[in-house]
């Protein structure tokens, strides 16, 4: 039998995970093709870009599709990001080992050098790692947007582009200084007062927040590389420019302005919240909706923790609610928890209009038979039946009686429960005009608890009055134009504190298959946020670490091998003979993957019609970084300049061209471990189960395993 053979019996798991890994391969860029899953049991489809809900929709019965499905999951769990760079790389580096198996390549050669190949790219890689403060003082020092009018007319931004005339009166009067009309808002009037500023026709192309101050706020903002001096206000609007026949509304100004008083506007001082929210904008790859929801989020939280100093995005007070039926337009951010409820509940809260209620948080099942967890059973007890089904019967009515009058007697007007809720207890709740809310999510009790005062309770009957919290309010939900929403079945309510500081991004879509999508989508942005505070550190975006990589493997593949010392108990497998044999081969496989994940992600943003010409693009680069002399630097002005393989800045007009993107350290970093720790388990694996361990030490070397099975 060909060996050629015998390996493509041997390592079907490898198989099956490339051909697994190759449905994701949509999903990489900025310009993600979406995919439809469809469930045949209920004909419902669901919208889907993000390989964790590909992975969950597909059929995963062997044992390598588990194992994938094991490896994303805990991805998702950990990062929340860098799922489809894992699921690409995995089937990559699947075939790229197949096709070294069929070079006679030994298993443990493969094993060796890959592992110790990607542990030296991941700290060749580190020169390129951009700390956060430095991101931040250049984002928050220069806030000079090129493209602050927009250069497409689907985008908002101004209502005409700018014609040729246009284009060459504005390079005429570049340097003369311009009067323009900037109107100034504060928050708590209503009343909108004009100030002329001397600034510069470049100011068509600055952030408007970063142009006035108000009045008699004599600090200026320079705008850099313009050598002009600009002011800044509370809140700006940039009306009117000899330069712009008519400016677009921002998000705040325009539908989203006119919110009621709980929902988020722009922070006041837009150099406190301006770097994070734009480092926001960079990390999030062209999700502009969650971006501008993730903003606002961002500057509400940085204007309280001004006085602690924190930097961090605090991801426990953030929680979600999609509703369905209004189009995406209307998502916007409120201060409290938002949740969905019956219509029978919404009439409930039309008696509770502007009035304080008593609040209880239960910390489980308000069912009877819930037991909470660690609960032992009396030893002296024989049960005779666990769950009697008595809720219709005298014993049903007796504990329904019971917990209800608990409440009433302690005048409870909201309870939030975490888990479920039995629904005869529910209705008469309802009917005694008490609002009871489930599930609701372990933080968001946390936070009434601390606001309130409010003690959580496992069971009704441990409740006393120090358990009761105060000041609660609850209201029906409202759409920026002041709507009452009515979505069918199921009505949006708010429930707020005074004083709490959580928040609830609404996530509106009138297509039923994107609500799983955009919940995803602003998760996915938060978390890059949360994880970029947290490590410190960014990678420049774009494929320059992916670049990188492959130009160290080029000069570890051209190192000589010396010869291990004589008497070295424990020899490095880069030392090793029949390693060392191969050494350019599989390190060659392993660069394959990262050459591959820059040709897919170049062609699905347009910037190279084939993957052939994507791959030539690549191996250009990688001769010109070589000739510099300095790779690192080389990838370092290419990304300065928005000219990486993947694009350096963002492939959106609405972030401006001078905007770059960013990705996470560990997030990264971590996807490449566990794509290549998958494929080397998977191909360890698959030797095993077929020769057994002994014999799959005579199969790796290479004069042995044709002889095992000729």
């Amino acid at each position: 039998m060909a060996f050629r053979d015998v390996n493509a019996r041997r390592h079907i798991g490898l198989q099956q995970l490339s051909s697994l890994a190759s449905t994701g391969r949509a999903f990489l860029g900025p310009m993600k093709s979406h995919k439809f899953i469809v469930d045949e049991t209920t004909n419902q489809s669901t919208l889907i870009c993000s390989a964790v809900r590909l992975i969950e929709s597909l059929d995963l019965t062997s044992a390598a599709g588990q194992l994938l499905n094991e490896t994303i999951q805990a991805q998702n769990k950990e990062f929340k990001t860098g799922l489809s760079t894992l699921l690409f790389l995995v089937g990559a580096w699947s075939s790229a080992v197949v096709e070294c198996l069929q070079q006679n390549v030994p298993v443990s050669a493969i094993v060796s050098v890959m592992s110790e190949g990607l542990n030296s790219c991941c700290e060749r890689v580190q020169c390129l790692q951009i700390s956060i403060h430095d991101v931040r003082k250049e984002l928050c020092s220069s806030r000079v947007r090129p493209n602050a009018f927009e250069c497409k007319a689907c985008q908002v931004g101004c209502d005409s582009l700018l014609n040729p005339q246009d284009l060459l009166y504005f390079h005429k009067c570049i340097s003369e200084p311009e009067v323009i009309s900037i109107s100034c808002c504060s928050h708590q009037e209503d009343d909108c007062h004009f100030k002329k500023g001397l600034v510069s026709p470049l100011v068509g192309f600055v952030s408007s927040a970063s142009l006035v101050k108000p009045e008699g706020d004599r600090s200026s903002s320079v705008i850099p590389g313009s050598g002009v001096i600009a002011s800044s206000c509370i809140k700006q609007k940039l009306t009117h420019s000899r330069h712009f026949r008519t400016l677009g509304k921002s998000h705040f100004s325009g539908q989203q302005g006119n919110f009621q008083e709980y929902l988020l506007k722009p922070s006041a001082d837009p150099c406190e919240c301006s770097d994070l929210g734009h480092l926001a904008m960079a990390l999030s790859h062209g999700n502009q909706t969650d971006v501008k929801l993730l903003q606002s989020i961002v500057e509400y939280q940085q204007e309280r923790a001004e006085c602690r100093g924190s930097a961090q995005l605090n991801i426990t007070e953030i929680v979600t609610c999609s509703l369905l039926g209004l189009p995406e337009s209307y998502s916007c951010v409120s201060q409290g928890f938002v949740t969905l409820v019956s219509p029978e509940q919404a009439k409930v809260i039309k008696h509770f209009k502007d009035k304080s209620l008593q609040i209880l948080l239960v910390d489980g099942d308000l069912t009877e038979q819930y037991r909470h967890l660690g609960f032992n059973r009396p030893h002296n007890v024989r049960t005779v039946l666990e769950h009697p089904n008595l809720e219709g019967g005298r014993a049903g009515d007796t504990w329904l009686s019971r917990m209800l009058d608990i409440l009433v007697t302690f005048e409870v007007n909201l309870v939030l429960v975490k888990g479920s809720v039995c629904k005869n207890l529910l209705d008469r709740c309802t009917a005694s005009r008490i609002l009871v809310i489930s599930p609701v999510p372990r933080d968001v009790l946390c936070a009434f608890g601390e606001v309130t005062g409010a003690q959580p309770v496992t069971y009704l009957s441990q409740l006393n009055p120090s358990c009761a919290g105060n000041g609660a309010q609850v209201e029906l939900w409202e759409a920026s134009d002041g709507r009452v929403m009515d979505l069918g079945e199921l009505v949006p309510v708010r429930i707020n504190v005074r004083g709490i500081p959580l928040l609830t991004a609404v996530l509106t879509t009138a297509v039923a298959s994107k609500v799983q999508l955009l919940e995803d989508q602003f998760w996915t942005s938060v978390y890059r946020l949360h994880h970029a505070l947290k490590d410190g550190k960014v990678f420049p975006g774009g494929g320059a670490v992916e670049l990188l990589c492959l130009s160290h493997i080029q000069v570890l593949t051209e190192q000589p091998v010396r010869p291990a010392k004589a008497g070295k108990e424990f020899p490095s497998p880069w030392l090793d003979t029949p390693v060392a044999e191969y050494k350019s081969l599989v390190l060659q496989a392993l660069a394959s993957g990262w050459k591959r994940y820059l040709s897919v992600v170049m062609c699905n943003i347009a910037k190279a019609p084939s993957e052939l010409e994507a791959r030539a693009l690549v191996d250009h680069h990688l001769k010109k970084a070589v000739d510099c002399g300095s790779p690192s630097a080389y990838i370092l002005e290419l990304f300065r300049r928005g000219d990486v393989l993947g694009g350096g800045s963002s492939p959106f007009a609405d972030h401006g061209e001078g905007l770059k993107v960013y990705d996470n350290v560990a997030a990264k970093t971590e996807a490449w471990r566990r794509a290549l720790d998958l494929v080397l388990l998977v191909l360890q694996t698959d030797a095993e189960i077929i020769t057994g361990p002994k014999r799959n030490e005579l199969l790796n070397s290479p004069v042995s395993s044709e002889f095992l099975f000729l």
